[in-house]
């Protein structure tokens, strides 16, 4: 009997195919997010919003690009936001493209400005809950990623 078996999941998809799926899925739960008003962009909003609201933290995405990685304060940031949303079952996933997030997130509808997307939240403001098939992808996603590869904040690639 496979772990497949005992847990009625379906074998993890080869490496590429499921990762082209991810980052299809994010792509669409960001699109969707946004247009619901569900989706807090910036490291120090995501803080406050963690901070006040954590319950209806859903989701969490954490995006670096190269010159980002030697950023000592933006990494001490990332562990705590990543410590917290372990600590409240709040699945996250890395991207390694802040342009890309940019093209599908956009500038602030407020201002116009560009937006800090180095962290960016999905909330549920809903209590009865708002259920997205690319939520529920991703999730699952992450936990393959947790009991398969023992990888806690998977990285996604976006999808061009």
């Amino acid at each position: 009997m496979t772990l497949e078996e005992i847990h009625g999941q379906e074998p993890v998809p080869a490496g590429h195919d499921w990762m082209q799926g991810a980052g299809k899925a994010l792509h669409e739960l960001l699109v969707s997010a946004q247009r619901r008003g569900c989706l807090t962009a910036g490291v120090y909003e995501s803080a406050k919003l963690m901070n006040v609201d954590p319950d209806n933290v859903t989701f969490c995405v954490l995006a670096t690009d190269e010159e980002d990685e030697g950023d000592i304060a933006l990494q001490i940031h990332f562990t705590l936001i990543q410590a917290f949303c372990c600590e409240n079952d709040i699945d996250i996933v890395r991207v390694n493209d802040v342009a890309k997030l940019a093209a599908i997130v956009g500038p602030s509808e407020e201002s116009g400005e560009p937006r800090d997307l180095h962290c960016i939240l999905i909330t549920n403001p809903n209590e009865n809950g708002w259920k997205d098939p690319a939520l529920e992808k991703l999730n699952s996603f992450c936990e393959e990623s947790r009991n398969v590869n023992n990888d806690w904040v998977p990285t996604i690639t976006l999808p061009e």
